[in-house]
């Protein structure tokens, strides 16, 4: 029997991932968050190929070959679609779900008795990462027969689907990766995805950009796409849906080979998981002699009688109590960690000025959007994370039934929740203004465009404080509470819109509508005021995707309506939120 279970556990990989695999996985099927997020994204799928398929059969005509001909596009475009989904959606869902894998333990308290037993680091770090894995790995196998029904049509080799398969695969690995490796250090998780994306914006965007506009001039560009083509996963699969539409563009990409590039991303996810392994372990004999989570044994004593120090100075509490705690409160505990990020990102943005410098594009607004793009982003990533943080937080540290136990009522305790969301967010928009405001002095960017950002800033803001308050107020672990403002966002600004101009493709009705629902985008929004004030002497005429508006005084009462509405949603959801805070207390 000894000889069997040793058989057995070499053949399952048992001896690698060790019983954390199987408690995690568990733990995972009880949860039913993870079968309505399939179904729904299923449903998407579906509702997608529905749609594809009425356009062709509603609108074919002529002979067989030309219907045969449109067959094959259409098979081809829902593949690419359904490839890309699954390459995205698997990523951000990897992201969330590693996000407190080893956190959790850390901070439980939990990672020195897990050391203990026979059970070693390396099966901890491995183990939560191939639960996770395994639930992408159903997510992705849920959408094979839509990819076999589109195989019917023709036209879309296997190699296209394999290559996406593996391609996205070792993408998430690492990514997962790189979001246990920061769940080490930061025990909140919106910290640790914040982190993670940010990193993976770093490594696979800014510096390929800087890099292309570094040395353009003395490599071919082949070379350079085939290099890039072999390091970044975006580009990869890019390259490859390019390939599946037009396969002699193949030829204009130099030496590429998928298999490579699949080889050196599991080569780099290696790395960091053995760093990984070297830092839990240390992490949990930390905590087996006794120190702090997160703080080197050393240093605990005098940790320690720094904070008895400072918990013996009473300190007199001024306004309201919970407005007063939140303005008090650090904005981040990792502060180390933020002057290095800071430094480094005001280092490259330094470089990429100059770079755009040397080829005089700093007076052309398609460099200002590009900023203005970007630095929103940041700004919008924080903005969707932070809100829906603020409740799920105090429920997970037992502090929010004692705060309702108080006699601070609940509309002072939403005023100090929204003023504290404020404070954290700030910070993260502030590229965004200073880009702004340099460029306004240097001439570059019409004044009008400090003051219309500011109030696109501010409405976006708070629309996204009040939702993520209402889903902060509704769910009960913080991770389902940001996952929740995440599909907000994605869906009135991106999934509603792309569903909203193929139903108009497919009826042949006008693009009026569809237009004039991107116009209430932020983006569309962000995009216009910098292309009618990032040039000289601007005349500040506004091109909207729906037409009119086009002058300043227009435009301007048109972005007072649009964010004056996302403010009066955005005042709804947080006082539904106020109207929850009682409600499922110890839930």
């Amino acid at each position: 029997m000894a000889t069997m279970d040793n058989i057995l556990n070499t053949v399952t990989f048992y001896w690698l991932t060790g019983p954390i695999f199987d408690k995690e996985l568990r733990v995972a099927s009880r949860r039913r968050r993870n079968y309505v997020f399939r179904s729904l994204y299923l449903l998407i799928l579906t509702l997608i190929l529905i749609l594809f398929w009425v356009e062709e059969v509603r609108f074919s005509y002529g002979s067989a070959s030309s219907r045969a001909s449109r067959m094959y596009m259409v098979g081809m475009g829902i593949t690419a679609i359904i490839i890309w989904a699954q390459f995205c959606t698997s990523q951000i869902i990897g992201v969330i779900m590693l996000s407190t894998s080893i956190s959790d333990e850390i901070y439980s308290k939990t990672l020195g008795a897990l050391m203990t037993t026979p059970i070693n680091s390396m099966q901890i770090v491995l183990g939560k990462l191939l639960s996770g894995l395994l639930q992408i790995l159903v997510l992705i196998g849920v959408s094979f027969p839509l990819l076999a029904i589109v195989r019917v049509f023709g036209g879309v080799p296997w190699q296209f689907l394999l290559s996406g398969f593996c391609i996205t695969m070792t993408a998430v690995i690492f990514v997962g990766s790189l979001c246990m490796f920061f769940s080490i250090f930061c025990r909140r998780a919106y910290v640790v995805i914040i982190l993670t994306i940010l990193t993976l914006a770093a490594l696979f965007l800014f510096f390929p950009l800087l890099t292309l506009f570094a040395i353009h001039r003395v490599i071919d560009e082949k070379i350079f796409v085939s290099l890039l083509y072999h390091l970044n996963p975006y580009f990869c699969m890019g390259v490859q849906t390019e390939i599946l539409f037009d396969p002699r563009s193949a030829g204009f990409t130099g030496p590429i080979f998928w298999p490579l590039h699949c080889g050196i991303l599991l080569i780099l996810s290696s790395g960091i998981l053995l760093l990984c392994v070297v830092m839990v372990r240390r992490a949990a004999l930390r905590q087996i002699v006794g120190a702090s989570p997160g703080v080197q044994s050393r240093y605990v004593s005098e940790q320690v009688q720094e904070y008895m120090d400072k918990a013996g100075r009473i300190r007199r509490v001024w306004g309201p109590p919970v407005v007063w705690k939140e303005l008090l409160s650090p904005l981040t505990r990792h502060k180390t960690l933020v002057v290095v990020f800071g430094i480094i990102g005001l280092g490259l943005l330094i470089i990429s000025y100059g770079l755009f410098a040397e080829h005089n594009d700093l007076d052309e607004e398609y460099c200002h959007i590009l900023y203005g793009v970007i630095f929103f982003s940041l700004g919008l990533l924080v903005t969707l994370v932070f809100p829906a943080t603020t409740i799920t937080t105090e429920r997970e540290s037992r502090t929010w039934p004692a705060l309702l136990g108080t006699a601070v009522d609940d509309w002072n305790i939403l005023l100090g929740k929204v003023i504290g969301t404020l404070k954290r967010c700030l910070p993260a928009w502030l590229p965004l203004f200073g880009h702004i405001w340099l460029f306004t002095l240097v001439g570059y960017i019409h004044p009008a465009a400090m003051f219309q950002i500011s109030f696109l800033v501010f409405w976006t803001m708070m629309f996204l404080i009040g939702s993520g308050l209402y889903f902060s107020g509704r769910f009960k672990r913080t991770t389902t509470a940001v996952v929740m403002n995440f599909i907000l966002g994605s869906v009135i600004w991106a999934l509603v819109p792309f569903l909203l101009f193929m139903m108009l493709a497919i009826s042949h009705s006008s693009d009026d509508l569809g237009e004039a629902y991107m116009d209430l985008n932020p983006y569309v929004h962000l995009c216009s005021i910098l292309d009618a004030t990032a040039r000289q002497n601007s005349s500040l005429r506004y091109d909207w995707l729906s037409g009119g508006r086009s002058n300043f005084w227009e435009s301007s009462i048109w972005m007072l309506l649009c964010g004056w509405t996302y403010i009066a949603i955005g005042v709804f959801f947080a006082w539904r939120a106020k109207c929850r805070f009682r409600k499922n207390i110890f839930h």
